[in-house]
């Protein structure tokens, strides 16, 4: 029986890392919709490529640094337990790779593609496994300093703050390094459109990511025996939320109403273990306002050229992913309990620091000594043939906004 739920739990595991792995398609293919056409081609390389060098990064430092636990043994120790500790390895490393999957939608068609790779090792290896290791791990005492100073420890089951909140919050840092594309705002500031290239494809995208968010949450039990349906159906419910909220307040904008989904998923990975169905949609509706509500200030008034809102959406949606759990995860509320405000509170703000310092630093000191920015000539003819060498299409012209 032991072997047999061994077995059980190995295949859960491996299940779910294959659906976030998918998520990564999702990644790719909302970027190809949202770029101009002469980008796509670049969109698909560095979501692929970064992947892989998350993999490197994740498997040699960054896991050991979150777990303490390292590979360099034998394959007969390795394979204990049918080898739950390197599926468990490979399901949070899909976690830990969306982190450069998420910046790459905010630096898109203006950033180099050998930098970001040094980024993304930067970012995977280092950066993010210090805080994952944090709050998933009790590193530091941290936790422990929570729980006893604000009651409990801080909740992020799969990863409001952890994930989201920390890719959207370096990518804010990256965004603001680069600056905006060029054209984007005129000489009196205002914002020049970049519709985007293919809403089928951003459709698609969102769609992926999606359906393969029901692993990333309802799998983070990373046990069969810890399996519930609460999970499940708050996902849904906040995925409905988010995307009615969205289609509200952007004014059946089709891109507002295909990202409207995915600020509700993100904003309820926190507390999808604890909160009851109805504070599931409440907290989807908030995130779908809040996205577009941020997206549109950030565009048109402070003039952060974020391509893809990945901090509206990622950052400040997973910063709200992670109060909104202290707020309904509470009993009067319907839920659970264990979590307190103020825990939530104060490890959401931690998150935020650690992702702003790591983004900063690392994308500061790239840009010091090998820079960070395609120049503008590149730019201009797009990342398609400026680095791959190829457009996405034959028909596809260099240069403009095709």
């Amino acid at each position: 029986m032991e072997a047999l739920q061994s077995a059980g739990d190995v295949l859960f595991v491996l299940l779910g890392a294959i659906m976030v792995l998918a998520m990564h398609a999702g990644f790719a293919f909302l970027e190809v919709g949202t770029v101009r056409k002469k980008n796509q081609v670049n969109a698909l390389v560095k979501i692929m490529v970064d992947f892989s060098m998350s993999t490197i990064a994740y498997f040699f430092i960054g896991y050991s640094i979150a777990y303490g636990v390292g590979f360099f043994q034998g394959a007969e120790a390795l394979s204990a337990k049918n080898g739950y500790d390197l599926v468990k390895f490979f399901f949070l490393l899909t976690f830990a790779a969306a982190i450069p999957a998420i910046v790459s939608g905010g630096i898109a068609e203006r950033a180099k593609f050998n930098p970001q790779l040094a980024a993304t090792f930067a970012l995977v290896g280092f950066v993010y496994p210090f805080f994952e290791g944090i709050v998933w791990n009790g590193n530091f005492g941290i936790q422990a300093w929570i729980e006893a100073s604000f009651g409990a420890t801080f909740h992020d089951f799969a990863g409001s703050v952890v994930v989201h909140g920390m890719g959207g919050w370096i990518a804010l840092a990256a965004v603001i390094l680069l600056g905006p594309r060029i054209g984007r705002y005129g000489k009196d500031g205002r914002l020049h459109a970049f519709p985007p290239s293919n809403i089928p494809f951003l459709a698609l995208g969102a769609w992926i990511l999606t359906v393969g968010w029901f692993g990333f949450n309802v799998m983070s039990a990373q046990a069969i025996e810890g399996i519930t349906g609460l999970v499940a159906v708050n996902s849904l419910m906040a995925m409905v939320g988010g995307t009615l909220a969205a289609l509200l307040t952007g004014r059946n904008d089709p891109g507002f109403v295909h990202n409207g989904p995915l600020a509700g998923l993100v904003a309820i990975c926190a507390g999808s273990n604890l909160m009851h169905p109805l504070g599931a949609l409440a907290t989807g509706l908030i995130a779908g306002g809040l996205f577009v509500w941020t997206f549109t200030l950030t565009q048109n008034r402070w003039k952060i050229d974020d391509v893809l809102g990945v901090w509206p959406l990622h950052g400040l949606c997973g910063a709200w992913g992670g109060i909104a759990a202290g707020i309904f995860g509470a009993t009067a509320l319907g839920g659970i309990g264990g979590v307190t405000l103020a825990a939530q509170v104060v490890g959401t703000l931690m998150g935020i620091a650690v992702a702003l310092t790591g983004g900063l630093i690392v994308y500061g000191v790239l840009k010091l000594f090998v820079g960070v920015r395609m120049n503008a000539e590149d730019e201009y003819m797009g990342a398609d043939l400026a680095i791959h060498k190829i457009a996405s299409t034959p028909s596809s012209s260099a240069g403009g906004d095709d």
